[in-house]
């Protein structure tokens, strides 16, 4: 028997004159044509349609403007949203679930400040029984005081453990930083207010707000695009207004700022999450400040990654990605990282975002990132799942299939010098507020001692 040296990937990675080299990159995909219908409805809900047939199953969204201004709307909409699959006038709670197990099926939902959203799959000769639930629940949800009651209790339960979570607090923190009183920043409702609301109260909001005039139905799947608008307005047309659902009021327009020091007694770690507004998908130079987010922190080969994750340690994870709202769109930063390494994190964070405009991405970080977002984005379309996921994104901001299918192409025609002046103009430093939450007393004398970061008041 022979032994074999074991070799290090060090090792295996050198030969006698070097760093064995890399093979090159593959060509890119094309974006697929794809078969699909985008219509409205008599009642006005836009339905988008789409064949892909790789398995014999459909994936449905469905998503519905649901603004509030009433300070007990957020606790309601949570109410709503955790009871809206549970019982009509037609169907109770188990009957709703054992239909949909006869056809492979699912649906659940969720609530945010701007959407009420239901998600859904079924085998696709199972489309129509999914269909007539949906209708069932958009007509007739029931709210029975004994579900009401028991959801209430579940969510307060859930409020209570997810009000502890750093990550929760800082996303708070990071609204209020940005936006203030705006109804946007009420994502998580106050458990008091769970505890008030009503079957009564609910049922006055699935009338007033559950509405199909401008919202979004997306359907993907191995269907005919063609006959969908027909099968909907049947199961659908008892689902009616004329008034159209609650959209969120225009945010106001970031423009930059100091982070604010958010005080957590005792935290042992900290969250920095900074913000700044950029463009939407429909600005022709998105493509190019893509390119430039992928470079600063977007992916893991990334500039702000490689510093304050691998080169230095701060942190085991770092990103930049954007946050669409309506027509609204922002990209945001954020790092988890130890008391210790706060202030440093900061600074390697703040010294990345002037970097990328001062020594703007290199050819060869160009193409990197620019193959990554070709290839991600046809990746995270290659299920049904994903596409409908990225078809509803788009629907909701009033794009179709068609500016999916366009964007590959918008990327690959980026020039390096675009890509470094959407870099110049979009992430430089004073663009940028934020907060960084953690314990004061140990990070406000290094923080403030950067600039530009100011101590909030202690709860």
């Amino acid at each position: 028997m022979t032994s074999a040296t074991h070799r290090s990937a060090a090792e295996i990675g050198r030969t006698a004159t070097g760093p064995r080299p890399l093979p090159p990159l593959g060509s890119q995909s094309s974006a697929t044509e794809l078969s699909h219908v985008d219509t409205t409805l008599s009642n006005g809900l836009r339905v988008v349609a789409v064949r892909k047939a790789t398995v014999p199953l459909v994936e449905v969204r469905v998503w519905i403007p649901f603004a509030g201004e009433d300070k007990l709307h957020p606790a309601t909409a949570e109410v709503l949203a955790e009871t809206l699959l549970t019982g009509t006038a037609r169907r109770d709670r188990v009957e709703i679930d054992a239909e949909l197990a006869l056809i492979g099926g699912d649906l659940g939902t969720g609530v945010d400040p701007e959407r009420l959203y239901v998600t859904g799959s079924a085998l696709s000769s199972g489309l129509p029984t999914l269909l007539d639930v949906l209708g069932d629940v958009f007509t007739g949800a029931a709210y029975t005081d004994a579900e009401v009651g028991r959801e209430r209790e579940r969510l307060i339960e859930r409020i209570a453990v997810s009000r502890t979570q750093p990550r929760t607090i800082a996303r708070e923190a990071l609204q209020k930083q940005r936006y203030g009183d705006h109804p946007a920043t009420r994502e998580v409702p106050e458990a008091s207010d769970v505890e008030v609301v009503t079957p009564e109260r609910v049922r006055a909001l699935h009338a007033a707000s559950v509405l199909p005039r401008g919202s979004v139905l997306v359907i993907v799947g191995d269907i005919d695009p063609q006959t969908v608008p027909g099968d909907l307005e049947r199961a659908l047309g008892g689902w009616a207004s004329d008034r159209s659902a609650p959209r969120l009021p225009a945010l106001p327009e970031l423009t930059g700022g100091n982070v604010l020091l958010v005080p957590r007694a005792g935290a042992v770690q900290s969250q920095i999450r900074l913000s700044a507004q950029t463009v939407p998908r429909t600005d022709p130079r998105y493509a190019a400040v893509q390119l430039a987010n992928l470079a600063y922190g977007g992916y893991f080969s990334s500039r702000l990654v490689e510093n304050i994750r691998e080169d230095k340690g701060y942190t085991y994870g770092a990103h930049s990605g954007f946050e669409f709202t309506d027509q609204n769109a922002t990209v945001n930063v954020d790092a988890d990282t130890a008391n210790e390494v706060t202030a440093a994190a900061l600074l390697e964070t703040r010294y990345e975002l002037g970097r990328l405009g001062l020594v703007p991405p290199t050819g060869e970080e160009v193409e990197s990132v620019r193959q990554y977002a070709i290839g991600s984005l046809l990746t995270s379309t290659s299920s049904q799942s994903g596409l409908a996921g990225q078809v509803m994104a788009l629907a909701s901001t009033g794009l179709g299939v068609e500016w999916l299918q366009e964007h590959p192409a918008r990327v690959a025609a980026v020039t390096e010098e675009e890509v470094a002046q959407a870099a110049l103009d979009f992430f430089a430093p004073k663009r940028f507020t934020g907060v960084v939450v953690g314990d004061a007393d140990l990070l406000a004398p290094k923080l403030t001692a950067l600039g530009d970061v100011t101590v909030g008041e202690q709860d």
